[in-house]
């Protein structure tokens, strides 16, 4: 069966699971000559994963004793989910409908122990008891998880591999960092001459595993993601087609994908990587090699890979060796994939205006021609645009004229303030609102009428380094022994429950700020980091401060970065960040009780965030809905997890809220605000609402972030499209949002325009205005994954 499947003059051999896939898909499985892979599309992030683990099982019943080699990170969440359930309960009627429905044969029973497992990678210098080590993953949830043999698996466990007995990485490797350069000339020191010896033996390693890969028959089962530099293992950009096991450097964009695994960036430009090579993937031409990836973020990658000719830019083009590899995608990782983007445009009865304008805009972008500019002739070369002509009756004059109309409305609804609105802006993250529609926020402070509130659904310590916390704990150590400390705390100041005095810890730190003085600055985060501390310890904390925070020193400075911290230290983490919501906000005259914090209790800092519950993580939003009520709710709109897997389930919880509230009380004239930011954006014919951005504007969002997200400063956590703090990245969108529109409207649109903002704009940030239907339509597939957990 898929042992045997051949692609044979363009046709694909599907198995029966692929079979039942491609017939529940919109798509069929490959559109040559312009794919090269075949590719199965699937409606959601979950059903991905319960696509990629039927197929798993499959393979595995007609292949006892057969060579695995599955991915490690978030992508795999619901892949191990699923081949666990399905494991776990095997004989239960639902199981066995669900395995026939999906074309599995319920009466085999996979020999899980029969397999060998092949690990595909794993940082260096990295510890293997650390719970971030790819090895203490693989052991977890596949060894484990998946009760496969030990004695079978081959895993590159870095401490076993060339050390003396009683070495450790950390004494070769002080600091963590490795010196590739040793390979190829003379070592200069006594740690230089280990160093070298080490790598030698390192590298030897790596060419006998390679050949016990190969011993074994080469890989029958593998199953990856595709990073955001293309990369499938650590088989970075630019990788050879035949490259096999080894010990190399990876690239910027690997290092700030791996940067919350590894603690920061700052760690992970150290690390090196162990990686099986793209031979080692395609040396068994039998090899079911699998690709999956959700969300639109991934869409440009994913047809590079498809669609262009092999290249070592191109890591995963290597699979087009490969008769039995597949790409498996959702529909927004699809996007980009153009012959099923026509046949959409084909197949639907009418084409939409929104449908006109994304090809019409993608035409004038890749031509750098205004849209009145266009011919017909530019029309009919466009596979999207030729597709519409052969649909619609119009002529192409007219549609371009409608798609310059629609993006000129976009912006006059951009230009618009509401009054006497309540706005209920939320947010995953503490910074997410700011970058991702910071201008339109202000734009309606100015009017007084409205009211605004705030909240943070998930407590965020995940991005607090251990080495932010060090620097906060010294800065508490400096005043909490002055007289103004004593003073403070015998007045009562830092009592639990007190607004008042918690808006003036927050005064006090933007009375440094506006003053530009360290020193006043130091003393609200002192003042605020106290207050946390009461708060969270209580009682113990004054009687035994000293030890206190002697503690917390040394946990900060000894504790390995990307280590899950115990509870209190999340909660101390995750206080960080919302001392600087409350500062970003208080910049605007926004009091504490204008900030919400719910910390929804989901968001755990396991390396999968396990989903929303309807009894712990929707009541908590529904009596916020129902206490502010709002006209306007905000949202960081993600129904595909392009981005963090938590935005996609912070929405899940949003949605059941909204539905709860909307069922007790009528709101007719409630709009929910779709956002998105530096993880992912809209394509402006998703977006109605343009809301242009001026260099001042600019100015002040970057003034006020460096400011109030002191965690963020230094971007120990970035993203891979910009090596610095989130604030310029969000001005880079915002400016190329600006720059795609402009060339589709031309420069003098808005250079001579009436209306001075228009003519001073220099970025856009989108956003999709929406009614609670048209959002919750949006959410809807996502109801049941909330209710079945």
């Amino acid at each position: 069966m898929g042992k045997n499947a051949r692609r044979q003059n363009a046709q694909v051999i599907l198995t029966p699971v692929e079979e039942q896939a491609v017939r529940a898909s919109s798509f069929d499985v490959l559109y040559g000559p312009a794919e090269k892979i075949p590719t199965i599309v699937v409606e959601n992030f979950p059903a991905l994963g319960k696509l990629a683990a039927m197929r798993f099982i499959e393979w595995v019943q007609h292949n006892p004793g057969g060579v695995i080699s599955l991915p490690t990170g978030k992508t795999p969440e619901h892949f191990i989910k699923w081949v666990q359930r399905i494991l776990n309960n095997w004989d239960t009627p639902e199981i066995r409908t669900t395995l026939e429905q999906a074309g599995v044969d319920p009466g085999r029973k996979p020999d899980m122990p029969s397999l060998h497992f092949v690990q595909i990678d794993e940082f260096y210098p990295m510890d293997s008891a650390q719970h971030n080590s790819f090895t203490h993953y693989v052991k977890h949830f596949y060894i484990d998880g998946f009760g496969l043999d030990p004695a079978k698996a081959l895993l590159i466990d870095a401490c076993q591999i060339g050390l003396r007995s009683c070495e450790k990485l950390t004494d070769t490797w002080p600091g963590r960092r490795v010196d590739l350069t040793l390979r190829y000339r003379r070592p200069a020191n006594h740690l230089e001459s280990r160093q070298k010896a080490l790598l030698e033996q390192i590298d030897q390693w790596c060419m006998e595993y390679e050949q016990r890969v190969q011993e074994l028959g080469g890989l029958g089962f593998f199953l990856g993601g595709i990073g955001p530099d293309g990369h499938i293992g650590f088989n970075i950009k630019g990788s050879d087609h035949y490259s096999t096991t080894r010990l190399c450097p990876t690239n910027y964009e690997t290092q700030a994908a791996a940067a919350t695994d590894l603690g920061g960036i700052e760690v992970a430009r150290q690390c090196l990587v162990m990686t099986i090579g793209l031979k080692t993937i395609t040396a068994n031409p039998d090899c079911a090699a699998i690709i999956i990836a959700a969300g639109q973020a991934k869409a440009a990658l994913v047809a590079q890979a498809i669609q262009s000719e092999q290249h070592i830019d191109i890591p995963a083009s290597c699979l087009q060796q490969l008769p039995n590899a597949r790409f498996y995608l959702t529909r927004g990782a699809a996007a980009h994939l153009i012959e099923r983007q026509v046949r959409v445009l084909q197949n639907v009865p009418a084409v939409g205006d929104a449908d006109v304008e994304k090809a019409l805009v993608d035409l004038a972008v890749q031509r750098r021609r205004r849209l009145l500019d266009l011919t017909e002739t530019d029309g009919r070369n466009h596979p999207l645009t030729a597709a519409i002509l052969r649909q619609r009756r119009e002529p192409f004059a007219e549609l371009a004229n409608l798609v310059h109309e629609r993006l000129v409305a976009k912006i006059e609804r951009g230009l618009r303030v509401c009054r006497n609105k309540r706005f209920l802006h939320t947010e995953p993250h503490h910074d997410d609102i700011m970058l991702g529609y910071f201008s339109e926020v202000v734009r309606h402070f100015r009017e007084a009428s409205n009211q605004h509130h705030f909240m943070t659904l998930t407590s965020g310590f995940t991005s607090v380094t251990n080495r932010f916390m060090q620097g906060q704990i010294a800065c508490l150590r400096h005043f909490i022994g002055t007289a103004q400390f004593k003073t403070l705390l015998e007045q009562g100041y830092f009592s639990q429950g007190d607004c008042v005095e918690r808006n003036r810890d927050v005064w006090q730190y933007l009375d440094g700020v506006a003053a530009q003085d360290e020193d006043e600055k130091a003393e609200g985060c002192a003042r605020r980091m106290l207050r946390n501390l009461i708060e969270l310890l209580g009682d113990d904390f004054l009687q035994n401060r000293d030890r206190w925070v002697a503690d917390l020193e040394d946990y900060f400075i000894k504790t390995y970065p990307g280590r899950k911290d115990p509870e209190h230290i999340q909660q101390l983490k995750g206080m960080c960040r919302e001392w600087e919501a409350e500062c970003l906000w208080g910049y605007y005259g926004w009091q504490c009780q204008n900030v919400r914090h719910l910390r929804l209790s989901f968001y755990t800092g396991d390396i999968f965030t396990e989903e929303p519950t309807m009894d712990e993580d929707v009541p908590p939003i529904v009596t916020e809905l129902r206490r502010i009520d709002p006209d306007v709710m905000t949202v960081a709109f993600d129904p595909e997890a392009s981005g963090p897997d938590t935005h996609y389930k912070v929405m899940q919880a949003l949605a059941e809220a909204l539905r709860m509230h909307l069922g007790t009380r009528e709101k007719p004239n409630l709009r929910v605000w779709g956002y998105r930011n530096v993880w992912f954006r809209f394509d402006p014919s998703e977006a109605n609402v343009f809301v242009p951005v001026t260099l001042a504007m600019f100015s002040v969002m970057h003034d006020a972030f460096m400011n109030s997200f002191i965690t963020q400063r230094d971007a120990s956590f970035p993203s891979h499209e910009h090596d610095g703090p989130f604030s310029q990245l969000a001005q880079r969108i915002q400016v190329d949002q600006y720059q795609k529109v402009k060339i589709c409207l031309g420069r003098e649109w808005f250079y001579n325009h009436d209306n001075a903002l228009i003519r001073a704009t220099r970025g856009l940030v989108f956003l999709r205005d929406m009614s609670p239907e048209e959002f919750l339509s949006s959410c809807r597939e996502l109801r049941q994954s909330v209710e079945n957990r």
